[in-house]
């Protein structure tokens, strides 16, 4: 009899011992990805002169003019420049509305590998890698506005696991971008 309750209570200190590897934490992060990059497109934004955030949108209204899809317009008032950009009806379905603009997919992040696992109180943290890939007619547009981003590069993202009835669960990612819709 003592036997009998022994060996589930050893089998349940082992499953709730076990430790979350690599290829676990892998198998369930690479379900969330690829990830759609976007570029943004304000609807209306302002700037001083000179400044760095005057260049990236005369950078983007530039980019706009030659893609054909977007009216754009620019009003002096002082120092300031505001630039306006408005979806010309015959512009790709891939461009949404987004909030206080626009939004079309300049590339797709993929999973890459886990680089490091690192045990907490509550269960485990994992730094994982993605990669930019698949870019599209935008991504000219994307790397203007970002010009330390390129097609290839890695990145690293976290992700959180706990313990859970006795089995590892993904509870949180810091990745910014969301799977096509």
């Amino acid at each position: 009899m003592r036997t009998a309750l022994l060996v589930p209570i050893l089998l349940l200190t082992l499953a709730c011992g076990s430790k979350l590897d690599r290829r676990k934490a892998e198998d369930m992060i690479r379900p969330a990805y690829p990830v759609v990059v976007p570029v943004t497109v304000p609807e209306k934004a302002s700037a001083e002169k000179g400044t760095p955030a005057f260049l990236r949108l005369a950078t983007l209204k530039e980019n706009l003019d030659k893609s054909g899809w977007f009216e754009s317009s620019v009003k002096t008032e002082g120092a300031m420049e505001t630039f306006t950009f408005r979806l010309k009806p015959g512009a790709p379905k891939a461009i949404k509305a987004a909030p206080q603009g626009f939004s079309m997919p300049a590339a797709e992040a993929v999973f890459v590998r886990a680089i490091k696992m690192e045990p907490t109180r509550e269960g485990a943290r994992v730094i994982y890698e993605i990669r930019l890939e698949k870019p599209t007619a935008q991504f000219p547009l994307f790397a203007a506005m970002h010009q330390d981003v390129r097609v290839g590069q890695t990145k690293p993202r976290h992700a959180t696991f706990e313990r859970k009835s006795g089995a590892w669960v993904l509870t949180a990612t810091d990745e910014v971008f969301h799977k096509a819709e």
